[in-house]
């Protein structure tokens, strides 16, 4: 047997962050110190190891000497303690405003599941796979966003199964508060999957039926559209290639938009894009 150590590459300021949060979960919980398996620090590197791409649960949980149930329930624990602190819509929107944001970027991502056997009736009263993207040929949770102009991913939505078009995601979790922030000068930008979406909210315009092409004036909307869209895909860059467990999700897909939420807190604190004090 050859024993080697491995480097845990994030900051141990993230680290502190994430122990300090599990340490007031535990007074919350009025949890008697000494008690658990791990101190709030070797939990802390237990879950960044995880959001990193670790998933093989058992095999982290002997590394750190506490048993496959505890491993599970210390990771689920960090990701609610995470979640918690995530911003909502309205104070995410609250805050573009307050920082003079000149708009924010909608979009969505299909996260990758295991197999998850879960019918459900389509828009044509057909039933259907729920978690199967049709668009993807795989099983996923689509997740919508809000980015900042330059790529910052701002908030996330509560995940829907795959096989949920973008639009009707974004109907569900967000396009009320995006009428509302678009009235008060504040816009949004997405691509043509949101085409329909309603005002104050900017998508590509189509390519004309038949053999007529778009105006010179409307082929120029379109590429000053995408060439200030297109870094909104850089939020969830952001949020996949750096947390990587969110790439291929193995724990119940129910629980995507809390992992989401929780590493888009690791985000923002890595990024120094800090919550006021509520």
């Amino acid at each position: 047997m050859i024993v080697h150590r491995a480097m845990l590459d994030v900051s141990r300021a993230v680290v502190h962050h994430v122990a300090r949060s599990l340490r007031d979960e535990r007074r919350r919980l009025g949890t008697p110190k000494g008690s658990r398996a791990l101190t709030p620090f070797w939990q802390a590197v237990l879950i960044l190891r995880w959001f990193r791409g670790e998933h093989d649960i058992p095999k982290l949980g002997r590394d750190h000497r506490v048993s496959r149930a505890t491993a599970y329930r210390y990771i689920h624990e960090g990701i609610n303690v995470l979640a918690a602190q995530a911003p909502d819509l309205h104070e995410a929107l609250d805050r573009a405003h307050t920082d003079g944001l000149a708009y924010v970027i909608l979009d969505g991502t299909l996260i990758g599941i295991d197999r998850c056997a879960e019918q459900r009736l389509s828009v044509k009263g057909e039933l259907i796979d729920a978690w199967y993207s049709g668009k993807a040929h795989q099983h996923a949770g689509n997740l919508q966003a809000l980015s900042a102009p330059d790529g910052l991913p701002l908030w996330v939505a509560e995940v829907e199964p795959g096989s949920v078009h973008d639009l009707t995601a974004a109907r569900t979790h967000v396009l009320g508060a995006l009428y509302a922030a678009a009235a008060h000068g504040l816009p949004t930008l997405a691509d043509s999957g949101y085409d329909g979406a309603g005002i104050g909210v900017h998508t590509p315009i189509r390519q004309p039926e038949g053999n007529q092409i778009l105006s010179p004036d409307n082929r120029t909307y379109n590429r000053l559209l995408r060439a200030l869209r297109c870094l909104g895909e850089r939020g969830f860059a952001l949020l996949k290639g750096r947390w990587r467990t969110l790439q291929h999700v193995t724990v119940s897909p129910s629980r995507i938009g809390d992992i989401a939420r929780a590493a888009l807190v690791l985000t923002h604190f890595e990024h120094d894009y800090l919550p006021a004090i509520r």
